[in-house]
């Protein structure tokens, strides 16, 4: 068995000027235009050092080559080939399902936003308590929790989007404020949070379990994103059952009760929810739950001054 050749540690070869290594190592490497290469030989032929040094280079880069001569030309192992080939095929498909993904996100979420309403989240206790106001507030928890699932739905699959994040931009606020007020048949306001850090980029209309919603999307100077998703909410059903007179049934809201944040993480985002007057919001955000947090409570008090 043959022993590999060795490098002299003992003798070190000059270090090149400052400013010159990387066009030196270019040289020994064959990595430098002819023409270049040429001048600087002719540059270098009279200084000693320089010669000493780029010898060394040389050397060593032969020793190295000559060390792992055999593996240049082994063949590639049968398993490491498959494992190559898997890779490429898994990308290749990736490639496909996001070209397909890109064409099918907006009938995607219609129907998952369409459909959420009919039993497709999973259940929770009904009346539930989620404020205290004026008076205690009790609502189905159902509701209110689908909603905020469709609101963190609605956040992933506009937020990445480049092109086209919002249907009207920022530029068109009033445009905006007055076509989705119509729609959703009540006064709206857009909260300000450029206090917090995050600007409005626009916002868009979306289809919901009891009439169309809104959703308006901001974004902070490093390109994060968080949307405010708003539309009517369905309270629990006040009609009488089968109970005694002293049986206590639930109230709708009323303008003057406002119920507590609600956060949680059941939809692809984090996010806070709140409802008022039979109506719901949802500020969705890949934040930490105190930024969001402080987030809702500015867009709160700007909601309901």
């Amino acid at each position: 068995m043959t022993r590999p050749p060795t490098m002299d540690p003992i003798h070190p070869a000059p270090h090149p000027r400052a400013g010159e290594s990387s066009t030196w190592h270019a040289l020994v490497d064959g990595q430098l235009p002819p023409a270049q290469a040429q001048a600087l030989r002719e540059q270098l032929q009279d200084d000693q050092e320089a010669q000493a040094t780029l010898a060394h280079w040389q050397a060593q880069r032969e020793q190295l080559h000559a060390l792992h001569q055999d593996l240049l030309h082994a063949p590639v192992p049968d398993t490491l080939m498959a494992a190559a080939l898997r890779a490429t095929d898994r990308r290749e498909q990736q490639a496909q399902w996001w070209r397909w993904g890109g064409m099918a996100a907006s009938v995607l979420l219609a129907f998952v936003l369409g459909w959420t309403g009919r039993g497709q989240w999973p259940a929770v206790a009904p009346g539930k308590t989620l404020a205290t106001g004026n008076g205690t507030t009790l609502l189905a928890a159902e509701p209110a929790q689908r909603f905020a699932q469709q609101a963190a739905v609605a956040h992933a699959v506009y937020q990445p989007e480049v092109r086209h994040p919002v249907e009207v931009t920022a530029a068109q606020q009033d445009h905006l404020v007055q076509w989705l007020s119509k729609r959703l048949d009540r006064p709206l306001k857009v909260p300000a949070l450029g206090a917090q850090g995050y600007e409005l980029v626009g916002g868009r209309l979306l289809p919901g379990d009891t009439g169309v919603r809104a959703q308006f999307m901001y974004q902070n100077s490093a390109g994060q994103r968080i949307t405010l998703y708003l539309g009517a909410l369905a309270a629990a059903s006040t009609s009488p059952g089968p109970a005694s007179d002293n049986t206590p049934r639930p109230k709708p809201p009323t303008t003057a009760s406002a119920t507590a944040f609600q956060f949680t993480q059941d939809g692809p985002v984090p996010g806070f929810y709140w409802t008022d007057a039979g109506f719901g919001y949802a500020l969705s955000g890949q934040l930490s739950r105190t930024e969001l947090l402080s987030l809702a409570t500015a867009a709160y008090q700007q909601l309901n001054p």
